[in-house]
């Protein structure tokens, strides 16, 4: 993956809102939902996801800007150009005037320690623990994906490729939130004894236009002056597909219609709310405009005084 910098358009010192207003504009205009059946869109959406899972974590961008780990979020190992972990380094040749190193080993408490620190476990690397009685279990492993806004809410199979090219089909259930966490037992580290266990942190998406609260999914749903006035049935997405709603006649901005069950599939289901939004057309005829003069010198009113608002 690129610099996640260049990937969002930001600098290195922009802030994490910054950081996070950046990722929505691109998620929202690179969103698979909003351009089906393109495979470059839908990798160039991965990309930012994976992005912004980076720097969106102040320990991971922390780390990052360190050079402690790499754009994929993974450790930084041996370069081939001298051992570098625990703040040393293996000197190379002298200029000449004989051979001139820094002790390698220095601050270590021998070969095993060596060995270990090497490997990147410490003295308890790959099983061995000299003050054990026996193998240790391994280390887990951290992961995180990202999940659609539908898969969250209604659940379901995902495929997932862990550090060992291994792949495996998990279950995401349905109503998962922010920063779920799934244990995959045995997945993890090998160790002496027991392998560890793979813990897979969920990224939600956001979606272009659901949003949501608890149980319940919200969207809002432009409606046109006719349809409002005189009330319509106008057809309207749901987690699951389209569904027929019938706009109420004088319907306003603000009304809201709910569709029972239609929310996060959890138990019971949450329900979906469609806030109706009336817009005009654009530019505004001019038989319109000359109906309505007319129309308000007869029919004045003020919507603000009937709100408790008005001067």
């Amino acid at each position: 993956m690129l610099d996640p910098y260049q990937i969002l358009g930001v600098a290195k010192t922009a802030s994490a809102g910054e950081i996070k207003s950046a990722y929505r504009k691109l998620a929202k205009k690179l969103h698979p939902d909003v351009n089906p059946g393109r495979k470059d869109i839908e990798q160039k959406f991965k990309e930012i996801t994976a992005a912004y899972d980076l720097l969106a974590d102040a320990d991971k961008r922390a780390r990052f800007d360190r050079g402690d780990i790499d754009a994929q979020g993974q450790a930084r190992g041996f370069d081939g150009g001298g051992f570098q972990r625990g703040g040393f380094r293996h000197a190379g040749a002298g200029n000449g005037r004989g051979a001139q190193s820094e002790d390698p080993f220095a601050g270590f408490g021998g070969m095993e320690d060596i060995f270990a620190q090497f490997m990147g476990g410490g003295r308890r690397a790959h099983g061995f623990d000299p003050g054990s009685a026996g193998p240790t279990r391994g280390g887990d492993v951290t992961y995180t994906i990202s999940v659609s806004f539908v898969e969250a809410c209604l659940g379901g199979k995902k495929r997932v490729t862990l550090g060992n090219d291994k792949t495996l089909d998990i279950t995401i259930p349905a109503g998962v939130e922010q920063g779920h966490k799934l244990r995959l037992k045995g997945q993890g580290q090998s160790g002496g004894g027991a392998a560890g266990d793979a813990i897979i942190e969920l990224h939600i998406e956001p979606h272009p236009f659901f949003t949501r609260k608890d149980r319940d999914v919200l969207v809002e749903i432009p409606v046109s002056l006719p349809e409002a006035i005189l009330g319509a049935s106008v057809t309207v997405p749901t987690l699951d597909g389209h569904v027929a709603v019938k706009v109420p006649k004088g319907a306003n901005t603000g009304t809201t219609l709910r569709l029972k069950g239609k929310g996060v599939a959890s138990n019971p289901a949450g329900d979906m709310f469609v806030k109706l939004k009336l817009v005009l057309p654009e530019p505004v005829p001019q038989d319109l405009t000359d109906f309505i003069e007319k129309w308000a010198k007869k029919n004045a009113y003020d919507p603000r005084k009937k709100a408790g608002i008005g001067g």
